[in-house]
């Protein structure tokens, strides 16, 4: 029986192509990143040769240093970089220095690394902290001008005067005279009557005691006592530390109150490092914080 030739029935892939290679019709190869398909059997026609071949694909535009988005492999060289578009294809931004922020120009603008605002800053953080004493100290330096320290949950447990008190630090260390201080106290209890009282020149060689007024808890149950303290320039050599301290207390449901005083410390010209809070004379008890934060104000 006679052999007849049909021909190819379907597309045969040949791979890249070959000018040795003799190719029959629908062999189909690569050529420079397109495809074509042979339509006239031939060897050596390369297939741009619209005689022996026809295009199937066409290879698109190769990227050049990502201006395009085809190539952020050329874009992209170091871990961290990100990629950007700017006025003329895709750029490359860097990683920038620990700490550091990305920010924008607005519209038209490329966007860039930059630092965040210094002017108020949180130096220090400490949570469930007690003891005979609690100190915070060392946060004080000649970056900012004023403090602002936040005391949440404090508690004067286990002191029969339920008081805390505080001690300016010189150098690190507690000191335990020449103080002075000015204050103003007013409460009110749930009957709702008032007292308040007024103390100029107040002088104590231990400790400032009124600085806050609390129950009885033992670091636990229905107080919450929190202040806001305010100090200005620190550090400064002179021979007083302007202090402003404001307190508030609600012991449910007996009393709610506030406390509020500005205080001048002695530091004998040392200038002021830190604080010890301790209870009513230093020497007895127990002092209780859930947190203290310490923030920097330019």
């Amino acid at each position: 029986m006679a052999t007849i030739n049909l021909g190819a029935i379907k597309f045969n892939w040949q791979g890249a192509y070959a000018g040795g290679t003799a190719y029959a019709v629908d062999d189909v190869v690569s050529y420079n990143g397109s495809s074509y398909i042979c339509k006239l059997a031939s060897t050596g026609n390369v297939p741009t040769n619209t005689t022996y071949w026809d295009q199937m694909s066409a290879k698109g535009t190769d990227g050049t240093n990502g201006t395009n988005g085809t190539d952020l492999t050329t874009t992209l060289t170091t871990q961290g970089d990100l990629v950007y578009r700017d006025g003329s294809g895709l750029q490359r931004l860097g990683a920038g220095t620990a700490g550091q922020v990305l920010q924008t120009g607005g519209a038209g603008a490329n966007p860039s690394w930059g630092s965040v605002s210094s002017d108020f800053v949180k130096l220090h953080e400490g949570t469930s902290l007690s003891g005979n004493t609690v100190s915070i100290d060392g946060y004080f330096s000649s970056t900012y001008d004023t403090y602002k320290i936040f005391l949440h949950g404090f508690d004067a447990g286990g002191v029969a005067a339920n008081r805390i008190s505080m001690r300016p630090n010189v150098g690190g260390s507690a000191q335990t005279s020449g103080m002075y201080s000015a204050i103003r106290t007013v409460y009110v209890n749930n009957s709702g009557s008032t007292s308040s009282g007024f103390w100029v020149g107040h002088w104590n060689a231990q400790n400032w005691t009124d600085f806050g007024y609390v129950a009885n808890n033992s670091g636990a149950g229905n107080l919450e006592c929190s202040s806001e303290i305010t100090i200005y320039r620190p550090l400064d050599t002179s021979q007083f530390c302007m202090m402003f301290w404001n307190s508030q207390m609600w012991d449910n449901p007996v009393t709610l109150g506030t406390f509020d005083g500005i205080m001048a410390f002695n530091t004998g010209g040392g200038g002021m490092s830190g604080i010890t809070f301790g209870t009513y004379q230093f020497g007895s008890g127990t002092v209780y914080f859930d947190k203290i934060q310490i923030y920097g104000i330019k």
